[in-house]
This record gives C-alpha cells, sequence and structure tokens, in this order.
C-alpha cells in the first residue's frame, strides 16, 4: 500500500530494507510510541530520556527558546533514540519559529503581498537552514490555506494571502527553498483547507464549504502542486469538508460528519486515492476543540490512524494516552495492516531524510555551526528586502497626505490600539512578563530619530489606570466627560498615527467621548492608519482615508515604514494579496 522508491521517499533496496527489517523488530509499545509527536516540557536529560525509552516517541516538539538549549535538547533525544525521531518546529514565517535567536523572515501574507515567489524560496530555505543548524529536520509548513474569509483570524496572517494560484506558487516555492536544506521535511499545513469558517479550530468547530468541483480547483490545486513537487509530509487539520465528504460517501449523515483527521472519506479517498498522496500525515494538535468536540478521547485517538494519519501530535497525558493507543493495537481497533502501512510511512521518511545512515552523535550538527548560521547577516538583509517590498498602501483618498516630513508634521501623535487581552497574554501581563517596548514606543522613537517630535497618545483609560495603580480613587470624569472643542483637542499634532496591533482577534477601543482613541477626527487632522498585525483593520476603521498595512511590528518593518512615510507614495510597493476592505462596501469611502 506504500511504495517506497516513489514519491516523496524514492528509496534503494538497501533502505527499504532497513524499513521493513525495523518494523519486523519492533515491540508492540515500540511501534505504538512512533505514531506519537509530543510537545516537550522539560530539557533535563532525565526527562528527555524517559520521552525516548518508555514512549519510543516518533517524533517531538518543542516551546521556545534561545538555539543552543534547542540544539543541546536535540542531541539527548537522537541520544536516547532507538529509532532517529523528527524534530519538529514551526518555521512558516522565519527562523525565529524553530529558536528564539532565530531570523524573522516574513509571515505568508508578508510574502504574498511582494508577489514575489523568490521570496517565498528564500523563506523556506533561510528559515530551514537555522532549523537545521540546531539540529531540527521538519518544518510543520508552508501555511497553504487561503484567506477567503477576513473574519478567520486563525491563518488571516499566516497564508500566503487569497488566490490559490499565488497560495500554490508560494508554496511550491517554500518546499523548494526547505529541501534546500540536506535531510530536512515539511509538513503542509492545514488540509483539507483552513480559511472559509471565521471560526478557530483551535476554539470551535472549523468548516470547509466548497463542494467537490470548487474545492479541486483551489485547495486541491494547491496540494497536487506541492505532492507534485515533492511535499514529504502532511498536517492533517480539524476541519470538516461536509460536500466533498457526502459526494465520497452519499450515506453520511450530517451528525456523523467528522473534521479531516478523523474522516476517512477525507484523509484516505480523497488524500490518498484521488490525490495520489504517497507521504506521511500528521494530526493537528489533539487538543483542539475542533478535534475534541466529537467523541471521548480514548475512541478519538485510534480513529485517528485508522482515518488515515499516521502520527498523533501530542499526548494529553502520556501514559493515558500511550495505554489507550496501546491497547487499540492489542485488540485489533487498529490493525496490523493499518499499523503496519503508518510504520512503513514514518519510517520510510526517516530513511529519505538520512537519519537512518548516521551515526547517533552526528544527526545533530557540532554546536559551532550554531554561531556560524543563526543571524546571518544575509538572512537579516533578505529580511530587510522583504520588510521594505511588502508595505502595502491599501488605502489613499487624501493624496496629498504623503510624504510626511518633518518640515511638514513636526507633531505626531501615536495611537495604540490593541487587541482585547485574553489567554496566555492577558496570563503574562498579569505575571509581569513579557517586557520590553511596546510598538507604540518603538515607532516614537524611530520617529523621533528622524528629527519628528512623536508622542504616544495616553487614552482616558490609561490616566485611570495610571490613578489606581498609584493607589489614588480614579477619577471616572476622565472617561465620562472627555468632550472638547476640536480646536482644543488638535491643537497639539500636526499628524496622527493610527497603530492597529492586533495579531489576533479584534481591536478593542477605550470608547471615551471625545477621546483619541477612535479616529473620528480624520477630517480634522491628517490620519494614516497602519495595521501592524492583522491586515483588515479597515473593517474596524473604515473611516480611514490613509490606510497601510506591514504585517508586523519588528524593528526593520518600522524602519522601513517610516522610510517610505518620508518618501512618499511611490515608496510602497505591495500589493493587497487579500481584501483588506474585508467586502464592505463602507471600508472604500
Amino acid at each position: 500500500m506504500v511504495d517506497l522508491k516513489a514519491n516523496p521517499y524514492y528509496l534503494s533496496d538497501e533502505d527499504c530494507k532497513w524499513v521493513e527489517e525495523t518494523i519486523a523488530s519492533m515491540t508492540p509499545e515500540e511501534k505504538v510510541g512512533q505514531l506519537f509527536f509530543q510537545l516537550t516540557s522539560s530539557q533535563e536529560e532525565e526527562y528527555l530520556k524517559e520521552l525516548m525509552e518508555k514512549y519510543h516517541l516518533g517524533g517531538c516538539r518543542y516551546n521556545p527558546m534561545p538555539g543552543k538549549k534547542v540544539q543541546e535538547q536535540n542531541r539527548i533525544l537522537q541520544k536516547y533514540a532507538k529509532v532517529p525521531v523528527f524534530i519538529a518546529c514551526n518555521t512558516e514565517a522565519g527562523g525565529d519559529g524553530a529558536c528564539a535567536d532565530g531570523t524573522p523572515i516574513g509571515a505568508g501574507v508578508k510574502i504574498a503581498a511582494t508577489d514575489n515567489e523568490d521570496y517565498a524560496y528564500a523563506l523556506g530555505k533561510m528559515s530551514n537552514a537555522e532549523a537545521a543548524a540546531i539540529g531540527c529536520n521538519m518544518a510543520f509548513a508552508p501555511v497553504c490555506d487561503i484567506a477567503y474569509n477576513w473574519q478567520n483570524t486563525e491563518i488571516i496572517t499566516r497564508a500566503f494571502g487569497n488566490d490559490p494560484k499565488r497560495v500554490a506558487k508560494m508554496s511550491a516555492a517554500y518546499l523548494n527553498g526547505a529541501h534546500e536544506n540536506e535531510g530536512f521535511a515539511c509538513a503542509a499545513k492545514h488540509f483539507p483547507g483552513n480559511g472559509q469558517d471565521f471560526r478557530d479550530a483551535h476554539l470551535s468547530n472549523n468548516v470547509n464549504y466548497f463542494d467537490v468541483d470548487e474545492w479541486d480547483a483551489t485547495y486541491g490545486m494547491v496540494y497536487k502542486t506541492l505532492i507534485d513537487n515533492g511535499l514529504d509530509a502532511i498536517m492533517g487539520g480539524h476541519i470538516m469538508m461536509p460536500k466533498y465528504a457526502k459526494a465520497i460517501n452519499p450515506e453520511l449523515k450530517d451528525e456523523d460528519m467528522m473534521p479531516a483527521t478523523l474522516s476517512p472519506e477525507i484523509m484516505t479517498t480523497l488524500l490518498r486515492d484521488r490525490l495520489g498522496f504517497n507521504g506521511m500525515v500528521v494530526t493537528d494538535a489533539s487538543h483542539m476543540v475542533g478535534m475534541t468536540d466529537r467523541m471521548k478521547r480514548a475512541e478519538m485517538l485510534p480513529l485517528s490512524i485508522n482515518a488515515g494519519c499516521d502520527m498523533f501530535l501530542f499526548f494529553n497525558d502520556p501514559d493515558e494516552d500511550f495505554e489507550t493507543m496501546l491497547n487499540a493495537y492489542k485488540d485489533g481497533v487498529i490493525s496490523e495492516e493499518r499499523m503496519t502501512e503508518a510504520l512503513t510511512r514514518i519510517l520510510g521518511l526517516k530513511a529519505h531524510m538520512g537519519l537512518n545512515k548516521k551515526a547517533k552523535e552526528e544527526i545533530v550538527p557540532a554546536p559551532e555551526n550554531v554561531d556560524e548560521v543563526l543571524g546571518s547577516e544575509e538572512f537579516k538583509e533578505m529580511h530587510k528586502e522583504i520588510c521594505r517590498d511588502s508595505l502595502t498602501l491599501v488605502k489613499y483618498k487624501d493624496k496629498d497626505v504623503l510624504p510626511v516630513v518633518p518640515e511638514r508634521y513636526k507633531r505626531i501623535m501615536i495611537v495604540h490600539v490593541k487587541a482585547a487581552e485574553s489567554g496566555m497574554g492577558a496570563l503574562m501581563k498579569m505575571m509581569g512578563m513579557g517586557g520590553g517596548k511596546n510598538p507604540a514606543e518603538r515607532l516614537k522613537e524611530t520617529l523621533c530619530e528622524k528629527g519628528f517630535d512623536a508622542f504616544v497618545y495616553e487614552s482616558p483609560l490609561d490616566q485611570m489606570k495610571k490613578q489606581i495603580e498609584a493607589g489614588e480613587k480614579p477619577s471616572i470624569n476622565l472617561y465620562f466627560a472627555g468632550k472638547n472643542a476640536i480646536a482644543d483637542f488638535v491643537k497639539d499634532m500636526d499628524l496622527v498615527i493610527t497603530l492597529c496591533d492586533v495579531p489576533s482577534g479584534r481591536p478593542s477601543f477605550g470608547l471615551s467621548k471625545g477621546g483619541g482613541e477612535i479616529p473620528w477626527y480624520v477630517f480634522e487632522v491628517p490620519v494614516v492608519v497602519v495595521g501592524c498585525g492583522q491586515p483588515t483593520m479597515l473593517a474596524d476603521i473604515p473611516q480611514a482615508r490613509t490606510y497601510i498595512n506591514t504585517y508586523d511590528s519588528k524593528d526593520t518593518t518600522f524602519d522601513a515604514l517610516v522610510d517610505a512615510l518620508m518618501r512618499g507614495e511611490d515608496a510602497f510597493k505591495g500589493n493587497d494579496p487579500i481584501d483588506s476592505f474585508c467586502g464592505l462596501f463602507d471600508a472604500r469611502l
């Protein structure tokens, strides 16, 4: 059922023999362990040794940390692995997805804004050169989703835009770039395709509504392009595809509809039989509600393998999940044939990567390689180029606003618009973590270095917060009586930059009466609205007369932004890779 001499493996007889003999020599526990990726929670050697010797893991992921720590962790993992282990990273936007000191290159939407597939190739090559230098050997990338729905905050910045042909072209370029690194594999995500539903599969169900013809011409075309280019692996998304699944199985009832990771119609009939994918499949993370809300976990784990996935991403409780899958194998819920098929793909890919031919101590590069590769000047220059070429002037109604130079706009007010705080971000703030200058402060410094007198607006709510922190009774009147004469409001500024720092979710405004958080004053003073997170801020600030997307708030990005503002309209080279007007009539006014 698996052709190890065909795409993407191309194994020799010797390698095929290694795969067969290794599987034949495995205990049931070792076979089951190969089905699991685990997210490591410690770098202590005893803990990592247990993962390898007790659970016999097939793959590992890890939390962010400096490159040298990742490399040492990876060295320990390979040391205790009986079968060499996949070590994956999320290098979908740069080497900083492999380690904390890796080089940012640019998220998918930012690369797409350049409309230059050479940049996508560089993203794949450079990001994973840094990953390989610290001992990683697999990227959970490229992101092959298509940003059809502007309200989908899960992939709006991660996908290569909303044009299937561009997504296919840039995803393939990323793959080819990554393959420049010897023995490095890619797991494209999130099959069968995110980007239509506004919901986030981490928190809810997610649905791809296309019928057979629509899907084949879009998402299907993207994945077929990658498969033909030697795609190593695919990450299955917790995404339902009801129309396609019912076309394959007309007897399928609505109440029995499963996300792709639990659907044999999608993971086997569509992916294996129709698209002809011969490579390995891993599920997306198993804690996501798009997967967990369909059945008990004890039923879910073996079903994911029986549906056609070869590896399962992350234990919940290691002992419990391992025992569940082991019992399913011993009891015949997972058949011997299905187990052998999954193991053949897993070990076949490891042989394709050359892991079976290296001594344990040779799998992870020498420590000195880290300093040679991480933070390479070549990579940093590429990042700068992409920052310059991706800046997108989406909306420009007041044609005389640019250029922004000190002679015209000496006094600039920066209004920092942030997302509503939730989850880890809120927790880190409560604990006093995640310090450093915020994007508004960094933009202010960059402007001041260029001769502007820039300042960050302090809202009435911020003032009240300071009063509370100082042990004072907050003045409610600051909130309710914020209205002033227009002349008084605008007299201290020549121009306003509304900086929308919203990586996920929607922006949160203070809503103080007459305050400056929301640019109600676009006809009173020149206003430039900048989206430095999600590129969809026109949905919330449709009155913006000048709107720019930078796609992130890196220092290099802000350097490029200020330079472009000072040079004028022609300095903005980016092309809108989505519909940044969000399909809204009023956003174009």
